[in-house]
C-alpha cells in the first residue's frame, strides 16, 4: 500500500441474515423505477428462513401484500401456506419473495424496465440464502427467471439449473384458486421438489384444497 494511502475497508457479512439485511438497507425506500410513484404503499422484500432449503418466487405484491409488507398473505398466500405444509415444511422454514418488490397498479403485469431494476435484488437474495430448490410460482416468475417466453404448461414438470439451485416452475396459487383442476399437477411439481430434497411428504399430505 502506498505511504499515506487509506486502507480499503471491505465489509464482511458473517451470515445470510446480515446479507439480507444489507440488501434491504440498500433498497431503502426505493425510487429507482416508476412504481414508487404509482400508488405502492411500501416495499415487500421477502420473508422466511435465511437458511431455507426451498425458496418460492412469485411475480409481484398484490393489495394485501402491499398493505402488510409481507409476500403472499392474501387468498393466494393462504393456499401457498397449505402447499408448503403439504410438503412437510412450516412457512417460516422456507423463504418467500417476488420478482418485484413493489405492487404494480391494478395488479398489472410487471413491465421490462421494472424487472430490470428490481431483478438484481432478487438475485442477491438468492445468493444470500443459497437455497437448494427454487419454486417459481406462475408463468411470469418462471419466464423471468428462465429468460423464456414459453408457457407455464411447457415449462413445468422439469428441473432447471439456476444460480447454484435447482428450479422447478409450477402454477401460481392465484391460478389454482381460479382453476382448481390443476392442483394435482401442482402437487406433482411439489413432489418433484421433495424428491430433489430427499424428503417424503407427510402421510396426510395431498393436493392443497
Amino acid at each position: 500500500m502506498p505511504a499515506g494511502a487509506e486502507p480499503l475497508i471491505v465489509p464482511v457479512l458473517r451470515s445470510a441474515a446480515e446479507a439480507l439485511q444489507a440488501i434491504r438497507e440498500d433498497l431503502g425506500e426505493c425510487t429507482r423505477c416508476k412504481l414508487h410513484g404509482l400508488g405502492r404503499t411500501q416495499i415487500v422484500f421477502g420473508v422466511g428462513s435465511e437458511s431455507a432449503d426451498v425458496m418460492f418466487v412469485g411475480e409481484a405484491p398484490g393489495a394485501d401484500e402491499d398493505a402488510q409488507g409481507i409476500p403472499f398473505v392474501g387468498r393466494a398466500g393462504q393456499l401457498l401456506t397449505k402447499m408448503i405444509e403439504a410438503m412437510g415444511f412450516r412457512r417460516d422454514e422456507v423463504y418467500i419473495a417476488n420478482v418485484l418488490k413493489c405492487r404494480p397498479p391494478g395488479n398489472r403485469n410487471p413491465e421490462p424496465d421494472e424487472i430490470a431494476t428490481c431483478q438484481p435484488y432478487l438475485f442477491r437474495q438468492i445468493a444470500s440464502i443459497q437455497p437448494k430448490v427454487i419454486i417459481a410460482l406462475g408463468a411470469f416468475a418462471a419466464r423471468t427467471l428462465l429468460e423464456t417466453q414459453d408457457p407455464i404448461s411447457r415449462l413445468r414438470g422439469r428441473v432447471y439449473e439456476f444460480r447454484g439451485a435447482q428450479l422447478i416452475p409450477t402454477f401460481h396459487p392465484s391460478f389454482l384458486l381460479r382453476s382448481p383442476g390443476y392442483k394435482r399437477d401442482a402437487w406433482d411439481d411439489l413432489k418433484l421438489a421433495m424428491a430433489l430434497l430427499a424428503r417424503q411428504p407427510p402421510a396426510s399430505a395431498a393436493p392443497a384444497e
